[in-house]
């Protein structure tokens, strides 16, 4: 005889589902964190925190894309600007603290990223990513033209200087534990993000919009609001890259980063939260691997090559086949 149904038992079961799930999380989190606390003993501090701003990079393009289903091909526009504008206003105002600086530059993106949003929101598809790649290239030519950005040669010289007015970012520690404090704080903002009900929303329109639309959803507005958080977070990235390498470059506008962003979400796995800190660091040492030997001229058909095997053979990126080796054998 069947049992009868229980609704109770089933959302018992749900909630214990997710929280095994947010369990794992937590332990996944500490681990991270605890090797990353512990990496500039082992590793050079200036090259880990490449890789962090790289990887905050990513984790920003991958809620657009990953999450929202947005292909943006003008991300660098945000990094650019970030980095410019802290750099700019770090060396030309000596009262400045470092992390009004950041701040600001962080504030000028997020401003472009809603000028972005909404000249291209209503676009979709290759039309969206062409609409973006169009805007980018106007900035990209702005700062070329600019006598405050240096040109090509970029800006040189920035100051770290100190964090509240009380810490030495001069010392590459110190630096590279405030870099790790930033990513941490925005790997843990995009994670609560995508598991909210807000995040939902996201991942519906990615699924199937015209479903989202017909449920009473305003899919622009979630959209839009996506694509801020996006360019805030890259804006940020770049605001500390300047700041952590005294440098603000031309290639960072470049249309080739814009490329570079979308390989290293591809490579780690698109639509994970893991995947794109892990495709940074894989392309990132790559390419610094790639340029210290015989091979130096060729790391851009390298990577193209990485980028064609992903889309044709792993399309779920490294942290995605991981998982799906995981649920398959260890059930």
């Amino acid at each position: 005889m069947n049992q009868p149904f229980n609704q109770t038992d089933v959302h018992k079961a749900i909630l214990e589902q997710q929280n095994a799930e947010n369990r794992k999380k937590m332990i996944l989190n500490g681990v991270l964190i605890l090797l990353l606390v512990a990496a500039p003993f082992v590793m050079y501090p200036v090259f880990l925190m490449k890789i962090l701003c790289f990887a905050l990079f990513a984790v920003a393009f991958n809620l657009l894309f990953g999450f929202t289903g947005l292909l943006s091909f003008g991300h660098a526009a945000f990094l650019a600007t970030g980095g410019y504008t802290t750099g700019y206003l770090l060396s030309n105002y000596s009262g400045l603290t470092t992390e009004i600086g950041i701040l600001a530059g962080t504030a000028l993106a997020t401003l472009l990223g809603l000028a972005f949003a909404l000249l291209s929101i209503r676009r979709q598809g290759i039309y969206f990513a062409m609409v973006t790649l169009a805007l980018a290239q106007l900035v990209f030519f702005f700062f070329v033209q600019s006598s405050f950005t240096g040109g090509e040669d970029g800006m040189h010289g920035i100051p770290r200087g100190e964090l509240f007015g009380m810490i030495n970012l001069e010392d590459n520690l110190n630096m590279y534990y405030f870099v790790l404090a930033v990513f941490i704080a925005c790997y843990l903002l995009v994670q609560r993000i995508v598991s909210s009900p807000y995040g939902q929303v996201l991942k519906s329109i990615k699924q199937n919009e015209p479903r989202a639309v017909s449920l009473g959803y305003n899919v622009n507005r979630y959209k839009i609001l996506a694509f801020v958080i996006s360019a805030a977070l890259a804006g940020l990235a770049g605001s500390m890259k300047s700041v952590v390498f005294q440098l603000a470059s031309l290639n960072d506008a470049h249309w080739h980063m814009s490329g570079e962003v979308i390989l290293m979400t591809l490579v780690g796995g698109m639509g994970t939260l893991l995947g794109p800190v892990v495709g940074a660091t894989f392309v990132v040492n790559i390419e610094y691997q790639l340029s210290q030997g015989p091979l130096r001229d060729w790391v851009d058909p390298i990577l193209g090559g990485i980028f064609v095997l992903t889309v044709l053979a792993f399309r779920s990126g490294i942290v995605g086949e991981v998982q799906r080796f995981m649920k398959k054998n260890l059930g």
